[in-house]
């Protein structure tokens, strides 16, 4: 047969020589090879774009993580301190570190004065209303103190930093105690210390019993150090100086 003569198979099919004396291969299965190498780009294609999405998207997240360490940030939106001036006055009237008792407010508020808990705790340093009646009676001789006096910003921020002076002082300075105290109560804390064999050095928060307890005062620490790092007076490095 000439390689110019083509011929038909049994369904009809065309069929046409690749060479001299080679097998007859139909023109139909010849386009479907065609077609699977297009998927194959198209797929490669699907796969670029992809990783470039990929890329950007992580990109993304880098920035954002990278601007929420700048100063600015973490002041304005994670870390903010609204009634400072308030906070480290009767910090420093009461003899209290201020960036505890700011990491007391935003674990507890987060710097809401109108926050008020289940148990009926109020205010910025959530205050249970018979803790701040006693306080009020210790500190202002007030016997006739109303929910409306211990929810007010000032009046709540003078009687949580008291009361926290208070647990330092019982608990020979040690924060991890006094901070226990201002969440579970000081009976509960006095009662670790003698199951326990607690001393004043007691440093160990995992040891807490209650969990709820724990997880407090490890925020408290954390929150401690932020408010340290960002507020106290230092040198600005060149991130912190850009950001403002």
């Amino acid at each position: 047969m000439s390689a110019h003569v083509m011929g038909t198979g049994a369904m009809g099919e065309a069929w046409t020589p690749r060479e001299e004396g080679s097998q007859m291969e139909p023109r139909h299965r010849r386009k479907a090879t065609s077609h699977v190498s297009s998927e194959d780009r198209r797929m490669g294609r699907r796969q670029g774009i992809s990783f470039v999405l990929g890329f950007l998207l992580f990109l993304g997240c880098f920035g954002v993580y990278f601007a929420s360490q700048t100063d600015y940030v973490q002041k304005t939106w994670l870390y903010p301190y609204p009634y400072r001036e308030t906070v480290e006055q009767y910090a420093k009237t009461y003899g209290v570190d201020s960036s505890l008792a700011a990491g007391v407010i935003h674990a507890e508020s987060r710097f809401k004065s109108n926050a008020q808990s289940h148990r009926g705790a109020v205010g910025l340093m959530q205050l249970m209303p018979d803790t701040a009646e006693w306080i009020a009676q210790e500190v202002d001789n007030d016997y006739h103190c109303t929910l409306a006096e211990i929810q007010e910003p000032e009046t709540n921020i003078r009687y949580g930093i008291w009361y926290l002076a208070s647990l330092q002082k019982e608990f020979d300075g040690n924060d991890i105690l006094a901070l226990a105290a201002y969440n579970a109560g000081r009976g509960n804390v006095q009662d670790w210390m003698t199951e326990y064999g607690w001393m004043s050095d007691f440093a160990s928060v995992d040891a807490i019993p209650y969990a709820e307890t724990r997880e407090y005062v490890s925020r408290v620490l954390k929150y401690q150090k932020k408010y340290q790092a960002l507020y106290t007076p230092r040198s600005e490095g060149f991130l912190s100086a850009f950001a403002r």
